[in-house]
């Protein structure tokens, strides 16, 4: 009778072994940015809170600086359904709906204020469901402000005219070389992970990103100048993979959004915070900070917004109307 009972149980464990292990979903969260990074710390924290409020019923592997691809690749990545959910830039997502691309373009937003009531409107949801559509089914979830892009050289830039013929590296997405072409400089596409190394041998001479990121990736220790040029109010989007979101229940789906837009405001705060004691910091390093007077650079930029076409005249990725709504929000 004993051993009856006992065959009786191995059967049972055996049996439910496999169950529970179709029951787990393990998700692939990739990203470029370093684990020092807000952005980082973040999506570690909604990996938690994902398996908390599934009881582990989903759990999420974070992949950052690179470790599964580029921005390009992980985008890609997402249809290929070989990464689950990504961060990624709004001109990158551009690349499947142009008009979500312009909340990445220069000069597109007067302050932070107007950028925060955008990421809040329904102009905002209406490009993130042309991109859904687009894209095959890839959800944006939850906005992130990645911070104001700040050109860094190894000489002021005061004015347009200094920036003619600069090699500087922009992301490998289209919309990014509009201010750099706006003002006579020459843009140039290099992958994230290997910005460091082109800006330290010369490859580029100058480079732009948030003051952040340029502490994260220890850009300031091969440039001599910080310049304000503020030129871009950017964000990352966190995307949920068209495979991953059509199998979610909805139930699931409003967890995942839940955690994924807190995760968005906890990173927001923290940029915003570094953003503040981060130009006094690198002068405390022995950087040049440039504050720039912006308007020069801002009227180079908006006669193409003006035209409709991109410097290479190519028509922009967005219509007017898309741009007069985003302007008229206050």
């Amino acid at each position: 009778m004993l051993a009856t009972r006992r065959l009786a149980l191995a059967l049972a464990l055996a049996l439910a072994a496999p169950s529970a292990a179709l029951g787990q979903q393990k998700l692939k969260f990739a990203h470029v940015y370093e684990t020092s990074e807000p952005y980082h710390s973040a999506a570690l924290w909604a990996a938690g809170e994902i398996a908390k409020r599934t009881a582990n019923r989903y759990t999420v592997d974070v992949f950052p600086a690179s470790s599964l691809g580029n921005e390009t690749q992980i985008n890609q990545s997402l249809t290929l359904a070989t990464v689950d959910m990504i961060y990624t830039g709004q001109l990158f997502a551009g690349r499947s709906h142009g008009p979500i691309s312009i909340g990445g373009a220069p000069f597109m937003f007067r302050d932070f204020d107007h950028w925060r009531k955008y990421a809040e409107s329904s102009l905002f949801r209406s490009l993130s469901a042309g991109y859904q559509k687009a894209s095959g089914g890839n959800t944006v979830v939850a906005i992130t402000y990645y911070g104001n892009r700040q050109t860094t050289a190894n000489k002021a830039l005061n004015r347009p005219e200094d920036m003619k013929g600069l090699k500087i590296r922009v992301p490998d997405a289209p919309l990014y070389t509009l201010f750099p072409r706006a003002v006579g400089a020459n843009p140039t596409p290099i992958a994230f992970a290997e910005v460091y190394l082109a800006l330290q041998n010369g490859t580029v001479e100058a480079q732009e990103n948030p003051l952040p990121t340029i502490d994260a990736k220890k850009f300031y220790e091969v440039q001599s100048h910080i310049n304000l040029t503020a030129h871009i109010t950017d964000a990352l989007l966190t995307i949920i993979g068209g495979p991953l979101w059509s199998r979610l229940s909805e139930p699931d789906r409003k967890i995942f959004e839940a955690v994924y837009k807190e995760a968005a405001a906890r990173a927001t705060g923290e940029i915003i915070d570094i953003e503040a004691r981060l130009a006094g910091e690198f002068a405390k390093r022995g950087k040049t900070v440039v504050k720039v007077d912006r308007r020069p650079f801002m009227e180079a930029v908006q006669k193409y917004y003006q035209s409709g076409k991109l410097p290479d005249g190519n028509a922009l990725p967005w219509p007017r109307e898309t741009y007069d709504q985003l302007q008229a929000i206050r």
